[in-house]
């Protein structure tokens, strides 16, 4: 009942900042230009706070991302997104080519950004409210989630309908021990294109509706297997080492719902993600893990440009979001952790000096159900994004 009543407060109109905007990857694909170059940054504050002890604050360059695109011709290009994170860590986060079939169907392969929820797809800090992302985009989804695939994706544009389908790579469950768990989930499993292991085929599939006026919604859908180094030189035949790999593999069915609504200077954003698990009792039991057979979370959030009424590309947006996710809302052979399922409130103050460069300060209250306590934690920002 619970999870139907979240689902129809989304499908009546939650929704976000920035409805009909692009992220970086978009805008670049659009260009007419043989190079075009784009990026942003982020830099934080964190400062925990508590009444009965001195805590350090943590200061963090925490992204810096330059990104390319090459126009080879009028119908084939190619997308690169390279980050720095916390100074000394490199990624890359996208690198795809993307061939337009034609109005309507290009066809993309390479390291692609898996279309789940809002944020895996913007990131940008320039394209949401509050100096970090929702944490549900961290223990869930989880962002950033990207994987070598390839698929089509397209605007049907009489039908108001943004879509994206592609079969990827997936997450790594095991590597010389079992890697994912109750905390976070199949965050520790993103193989981001490095070196990855193949042993299952997933399908990643995403429908944008922007029809109405100020409103976009989407549903996202992931399913799959897990990968697992077990596999790997298995003599054919062997049904023991066989049944000991596919102990190690974990089925996933993924849906997230999100929308986005501006209207007259206010700001609305939601997203909802469930995710059922099959096979953990046994990968538990075998990795000596405690990953969840349910994950279950959503967020709220509401904001209000205080320079609407102006004449100014400028913004001043306070916002306030609430976040319930739990990564142990079922489990199987395992007990539940009740400090899996966490709450969290966010309400802070954005300054857009232009469309690409923001100010920011928020203050967050985290909870879970296993204590009484919260952590208190504020924050400062800086947002880049051209």
């Amino acid at each position: 009942m619970r999870m139907r009543v979240l689902l129809v407060v989304v499908l009546t109109g939650i929704s976000a900042l920035l409805v009909n905007g692009q992220n970086t990857a978009e805008k670049l694909l659009e260009s007419q230009d043989r190079l075009s170059i784009g990026g942003y940054a982020q830099i934080d504050y964190n400062q925990p706070l508590s009444s009965d002890v001195h805590q350090n604050g943590n200061m963090d360059v925490h992204r810096l991302v330059m990104m390319f695109a090459y126009r080879f011709n009028e119908r084939t290009q190619f997308v690169t997104e390279l980050e720095y994170e916390h100074v000394k860590e490199v990624f890359v986060e996208q690198a795809f080519l993307n061939y337009r079939v034609n109005d309507w169907m290009s066809f993309r392969g390479g390291l692609l950004l898996i279309p789940m929820g809002i944020t895996n797809e913007y990131h940008e800090p320039a394209t949401y409210n509050g100096v970090e992302r929702p944490n549900l985009d961290s223990k869930i989804v989880p962002t950033t989630w990207r994987e070598i695939g390839a698929g089509f994706t397209g605007n049907i544009q009489n039908l108001d309908l943004k879509y994206q389908v592609y079969v990827v790579n997936g997450f790594k469950s095991y590597d010389d021990g079992g890697v994912l768990r109750g905390t976070d989930a199949f965050r520790k499993g993103r193989q981001k294109g490095a070196e990855s292991i193949f042993t299952h085929p997933n399908l990643a599939a995403k429908f944008d509706y922007y029809g109405v006026p100020g409103l976009k919604f989407g549903f996202s859908a992931y399913l799959g297997e897990t990968q697992t180094s077990l596999y790997d030189g298995i003599e054919k035949g062997n049904t023991a080492l066989e049944a000991m790999a596919d102990s190690s593999v974990i089925g996933i069915n993924m849906i997230g719902f999100d929308g986005r609504y501006s209207t007259n200077g206010w700001v609305f954003r939601g997203q909802i993600n469930y995710a059922s698990l099959n096979n953990t009792d046994q990968y538990n039991a075998f990795t000596g893990k405690d990953l969840g057979s349910q994950l279950f979370g959503y967020y709220l959030e509401a904001g209000y440009d205080l320079l609407n009424s102006k004449n100014t590309d400028q913004k001043l947006v306070p916002f306030a979001r609430y976040e319930k996710y739990n990564t142990h809302q079922e489990v199987e052979g395992i007990t539940q952790n009740l400090a899996y399922d966490r709450t969290d409130v966010t309400a802070g103050i954005g300054w857009w000096m232009s469309p690409g460069a923001v100010l920011k300060a928020d203050m967050q209250w985290f909870s879970n159900e296993a204590s009484d306590d919260s952590k208190t934690q504020l924050n400062l920002g800086i947002g880049i994004w051209f």
